[in-house]
């Protein structure tokens, strides 16, 4: 009985207290000045251009704002033959650019993997061009380009064209000026990319085709290639959005000249919005080429299966 008694007397062990809400809150805490900041920088921006797309916007003439529902999208596809040009040019320099990058990447990564005396400088040197800006770029080609002090200077002093020849302003030649320039700082990219992954290939894989007879294309079709699936539909993924968004270089270089040879979508949008000052206008064109980088995104993602078949 005593020990009972005593042990009734004893406390109650402590309750114990539920988990506080707080610490599984703490991260979400600690990013909502981020996500904030994102939505703010982002977010508005983007739902600004949907929303100045059925409006007449106009700052130059104020009577005319209003809201406009679909005009501006009726008008583009029915009223605006530079949209199809400017779209069509646009699918060109895509094509062009992104594959000949493509190209001359891929094959600078190759050299530059392997093993030879000062690689280390023959790698900083190729992908130097990337750390310019668009704008220095372009500036740089202009140099290059000009009809007094350029490239055409000293081929008309070997005799090859006529002095004072320009380039950037003859509609046969400005467009393959233009591919150089922009080649120039884009094939970098490609290299480092695809360098990158080319150096977690394992050696025992060309090792074994090299005991099997494979000859070096076999390797590079068989092993290689499958192996660089991924970086590459990646790679040409993000390069073709940049490219089609490409404003910097040709509005430096051309300004969309001669004769709107080399105008973009969108330096067409920018030129709708800050010379003409029709935003509600050029919303509605960012839009449409919002809608159809989204749709092209889509379908090549889809079509070249990526991240499917590419175990490694």
């Amino acid at each position: 009985m005593a020990q009972a008694a005593a042990v009734a007397k004893q406390p109650a062990p402590p309750r114990r207290r539920r988990g506080s809400a707080t610490p599984r809150r703490l991260p979400y805490l600690l990013i909502a000045p981020a996500v904030l900041l994102m939505l703010g920088f982002i977010a508005y921006p983007v739902l600004s251009v949907f929303y100045y797309s059925l409006q007449h916007y106009n700052p130059t003439k104020p009577w005319r704002n209003g809201y406009a529902g679909f005009d501006n999208f009726t008008r583009i596809f029915t009223e605006d033959p530079q949209f199809w040009d400017t779209l069509v040019f646009s699918a060109k320099w895509v094509v062009v650019e992104v594959g000949l990058q493509l190209l001359f990447g891929l094959a600078l990564a190759l050299i530059v993997n392997q093993t030879f005396v000062g690689r280390s400088l023959g790698r900083a040197m190729v992908f130097s061009p990337w750390a310019v800006s668009g704008v220095l770029t372009s500036a740089i080609w202009v140099l290059l380009y000009n009809s007094q002090t350029g490239i055409t200077r000293y081929l008309a002093d070997m005799g090859i064209g006529e002095y004072g020849t320009s380039w950037l302003s003859d509609t046969s030649t400005v467009f393959p000026a233009a591919v150089v320039a922009d080649l120039w700082r884009g094939v970098p990219f490609f290299a480092i990319l695809i360098l990158a992954d080319l150096q977690s290939v394992s050696k025992d894989l060309y090792e074994a085709a090299e005991v099997d007879g494979a000859s070096r294309l076999r390797q590079f079709l068989h092993i290689t290639l499958p192996h660089l699936k991924d970086a590459i539909i990646l790679s040409t993924l993000l390069r073709a959005v940049w490219e089609f968004n490409n404003v910097d270089l040709l509005y430096t270089l051309t300004g969309g000249g001669p004769a709107g040879e080399t105008t973009t979508l969108p330096l067409y949008i920018a030129n709708t919005s800050v010379d003409a000052h029709n935003f509600g206008y050029a919303s509605a064109l960012t839009t449409v080429a919002f809608v159809i980088l989204l749709f092209c995104s889509m379908v090549y993602l889809r079509l070249s299966k990526f991240g499917v078949g590419g175990d490694k």
